[in-house]
Formats: structure tokens, C-alpha cells, sequence
């Protein structure tokens, strides 16, 4: 590791962002920056952090999977008694960060986060890996286990009871409905362009941002 890594950078060229670029609706615009990314073959494009705070307001964030998006808002799947489920229903305010670096493009999105409905989970849930599956049922996400040889012992004594394999009442999906959607491309010098979609009276409305 190098001694000073303060001098570490990269500049910023490859797109640059006009106002004319963007669609009126920020959910249009994100999807087709989603587009791109998948076209342009980033790595894991649907990853995104979640930032959550609990009732102290001490927050935490870690990467989760986009799963649909749509004029509602993002959606993605957890366990609801994992720390981001418990704390997502405690106090129902979100903000996610997507980072596609091949394109040098950030988004940031910050709203309100609710339950989608028990119909949507089970399709979700159905449409994973049977392994995946298990696993969800099994785990008691965010919870201290004595060792991995703890959760694989219950995966395998699942198999073996051949229970049918549906969602737990636990498990399922949140949707986060946009206030603020922020787009950022970078840009030389860090000269960066920032485009921030605001909602007012229903209406969004599009403010350069200052880099």
C-alpha cells in the first residue's frame, strides 16, 4: 500500500452532461443510464448502496441489488429482520447511491421506503435460484452464528425435512419512492456535471448543481 495515498486519482473524461441530455422524468432518465450500463457491460450494473438509519438516527449502508424500477420507485428484497429491514421500518427514510465507474457516472437517489405486497415477494422469491431460496429461509440475517458450519447444518437439515420451499413471512421486498434524484458524470479538472431532480407540488423540477 502506498505511504501517501492522498495523491491517488484518476481525472474524468470520457462523457460530459448537458441539460438538453435529460429527460423531464428522472425515472426515464435513470433507466436509460441503467441501459447504458448494462450495454456497456459494468460489472454488477444493478448494484447499488443502501444507506438506513435507526432511531437514534445512526446510520448505515451496505450494497443491495436493484430488482425493478418504476414510476413508483426501486425496488430489492431482504430479510425484514436484518438490521436495514428492522431499521427500514422503524424510520422509513432511504437513500441509495448507484456507481457505474466504467462510465465515470454516479446516481443518488433519497426518499421514503415502503413494503411492496405479499403478491410481488412471492413472485420474486419464486423466480430465485432453489438454493437462494433456502438460504433466505434459514438465515437469521444480521444475527451472531457460532461458525459457517452453523449455516450449512441448516441448509442441510432443510433438504432433508423436504419442507416446501415458499417465503417466509420474513422475507420480501421495499420499494424506495424518489424526492431527490441526483445525476453525476464526471468530468476533467473535477469540473463535475451534477444535475439534481427535485419534486415540488408533484412536479419535478431539474437544478444544475455546482460539482
Amino acid at each position: 500500500m502506498p505511504e501517501d495515498i492522498s495523491s491517488l486519482r484518476n481525472d474524468y473524461i470520457k462523457q460530459k452532461l448537458n441539460k438538453s441530455d435529460l429527460f423531464a422524468d428522472p425515472i426515464l432518465q435513470f433507466k436509460n443510464w441503467l441501459l447504458q450500463a448494462i450495454d456497456s457491460k459494468v460489472y454488477e450494473p444493478t448494484a447499488m448502496t443502501l444507506a438506513t438509519s435507526n432511531l437514534e438516527n445512526k446510520p448505515s449502508a451496505r450494497i443491495v441489488l436493484l430488482k425493478f424500477v418504476n414510476e413508483d420507485g426501486f425496488a430489492f428484497f431482504t430479510n425484514y429482520n436484518s438490521r436495514k429491514g428492522i431499521e427500514l421500518t422503524q424510520n422509513p427514510n432511504a437513500a441509495l447511491v448507484f456507481y457505474w465507474s466504467e462510465l465515470e457516472r454516479q446516481v443518488r437517489v433519497e426518499g421514503s421506503v415502503s413494503k411492496l405486497g405479499n403478491q410481488i415477494s412471492d413472485e420474486y422469491f419464486n423466480s430465485r435460484p432453489e438454493q437462494s431460496r433456502i438460504s433466505a429461509i434459514v438465515s437469521p440475517q444480521s444475527q451472531p452464528v457460532p461458525d459457517r458450519e452453523f449455516l450449512e447444518k441448516k441448509v442441510t437439515e432443510f433438504i432433508a425435512s423436504k419442507n416446501e420451499i415458499i417465503r417466509p413471512d420474513n422475507w420480501g421486498g421495499f420499494i424506495l419512492n424518489p424526492e431527490r434524484i441526483e445525476f453525476w458524470q464526471g468530468r476533467e479538472s473535477r469540473l463535475h456535471d451534477r444535475f439534481l431532480y427535485e419534486k415540488s407540488n408533484k412536479m419535478w423540477q431539474i437544478i444544475r448543481l455546482a460539482p
